[in-house]
């Protein structure tokens, strides 16, 4: 009896939370035609991003994004977890206390939370952010500390994005 009572109050309490999961789980298409990109609030101009799936205001979600050659996303992290998948060109990323590592077509790279990183794209590039958790962006000055988005954006800025890039019309999805 004591177990069947353990299971009712797991079930009720549970139940609502895995209802919610599943809701929220629904299947998401999208064509490449269909991307429309735009600046995030936050980042470089240099980079677009399209939102595939989720809210990244919310949620997880997992957002295209487009950059220049030589765009630089500064010192900065996230309080969700970040995973990033190159589809074209290649990027540079730089995380504390570690080694740059490349990012080329069909690469991978997972980024823990809270972890300091910045982002150069060497040559134009294409990749998908996976945040598992609302997307938002602390930038920090060398020694660490946290700087405004204007303060860490001056020192990087490149020039905007143009509207029609040669690799969005190869993009295949």
């Amino acid at each position: 009896m004591r177990f069947c009572s353990c299971c009712l109050v797991v079930a009720i309490a549970l139940g609502p939370a895995l209802r919610l999961a599943r809701a929220e789980d629904k299947p998401a298409h999208s064509s490449s035609g269909a991307s429309e990109f735009v600046n995030f609030p936050g980042l470089p101009t240099c980079i677009k991003g399209s939102v595939k799936n989720g809210d990244p205001t919310k949620g997880g979600s997992v957002i295209l994004a487009k950059s220049t050659v030589g765009c630089a996303v500064p010192w900065h992290w996230h309080t969700a977890n970040e995973q990033l998948i190159a589809i074209s060109g290649s990027g540079k990323v730089e995380m504390k206390d570690a080694k740059p590592a490349m990012l080329h077509p069909s690469g991978y790279l997972n980024m823990p939370a809270k972890n300091p990183h910045q982002f150069t794209c060497t040559a134009a590039c294409t990749f998908y952010i996976i945040s598992d958790a609302a997307f938002d962006i602390h930038y920090v000055d060398k020694d660490g500390k946290e700087i405004s988005a204007d303060e860490a954006l001056k020192s990087k800025a490149k020039a905007p994005m143009k509207k029609e890039k040669k690799d969005m019309k190869d993009m295949k999805m």
